[in-house]
């Protein structure tokens, strides 16, 4: 009889009880399928689920497909999902889903990419770097390497944070710059990249936008031509191959803005603004942060890890 009676007590509150919504978060990223810059990013997104329990999706097209990207953010949004995490490499392209979405009552935050237009789109807050500013401050330090003569390489040409990160590394450097637009196939990238050098025997810097794609093969372009020691290369973000060739001094230093934390804060937040209603009151800088040969043998661990 006790057991019964118990049994029903427990049937009762279970039906008065609240559910327990499950807590839905969708990222979408421009990130490319072969950039293993997003895989560091992918890491920080699954991190932050685990940590925090709620269920997360992490979408992106094949390539940096603009229109592929703002279909991926409406369909989203018909999921209505309790927060969306989005990249804006192109705000007018992504611009109406990424309203659409606020529209909605579904509460954005941007990474990585366009902390310029996030505000005005009515993403709560952007977690990234200041591009232009990024690439001032490793245009000065070349500079003051004793470059003269560089060129920024661009190996996703049409996505406005590279492009602003040419302008910045151009304004920082104060010589002559001139941007050489490639693909994301790293075989390419080499090849253009010594046809340059063996073009203009005045280049003495590289500004390259990618540490695995475009960083690592200007590396082995610049041996290729024999001009090693001659040339300073520098990369934004951080890969092993290119982190050994700092300690090495093969290269000056990389650029790094903690893609791991571009991943993992957005989920947090909308977690708990999710649960408590709490957000942080303004953008949250991820980088930059200069790795250079002092540093980069105590990231190059933890950069083949996936987290730097």
């Amino acid at each position: 009889m006790k057991k019964t009676l118990r049994a029903c007590v427990a049937a009762a509150a279970i039906l008065v009880a609240p559910a327990v919504m499950a807590t839905d978060i969708i990222v979408v990223s421009h990130g490319q399928a072969n950039d293993p810059f997003w895989s560091v990013v992918k890491n920080g997104v699954d991190k932050a689920a685990k940590d925090s329990g709620v269920n997360v999706s992490y979408r992106a097209p094949e390539t940096f497909d603009m229109v592929a990207m703002s279909q991926l953010i409406d369909a989203a949004i018909v999921q209505e999902p309790d927060g969306i995490v989005v990249s804006i490499p192109d705000g007018d392209a992504l611009g109406p889903s990424i309203t659409k979405a606020v529209e909605a009552g579904i509460p954005v935050i941007s990474m990585n990419s366009g902390s310029n237009v996030a505000a005005k789109l009515g993403a709560l807050l952007h977690v990234g770097q200041g591009e232009f500013d990024a690439g001032k401050a490793a245009g000065a330090k070349l500079a003051k390497m004793g470059g003269d003569t560089g060129i920024c390489v661009n190996h996703e040409v049409g996505n406005v944070a590279l492009d602003q990160r040419c302008e910045g590394f151009a304004a920082g450097f104060g010589g002559n710059v001139t941007v050489v637009p490639t693909g994301n196939d790293p075989a390419e990238v080499e090849a253009k990249i010594k046809a340059a050098l063996e073009s203009n025997e005045d280049i003495d810097t590289i500004m390259a936008l990618g540490a695995s794609l475009v960083g690592e093969p200007a590396v082995a372009a610049v041996e290729a031509v024999g001009l090693s020691g001659s040339v300073n290369i520098a990369t934004f973000d951080l890969s092993p191959g290119f982190l050994k060739a700092v300690s090495e001094g093969k290269a000056a230093f990389a650029v790094d803005q903690q893609q791991f934390l571009q991943g993992y804060l957005p989920v947090i937040f909308l977690a708990l603004n999710a649960e408590y209603g709490l957000i942080p009151g303004g953008n949250v800088p991820s980088g930059p942060n200069l790795i250079t040969a002092e540093k980069a043998s105590q990231v190059v661990e933890l950069s083949a890890k996936g987290i730097r």
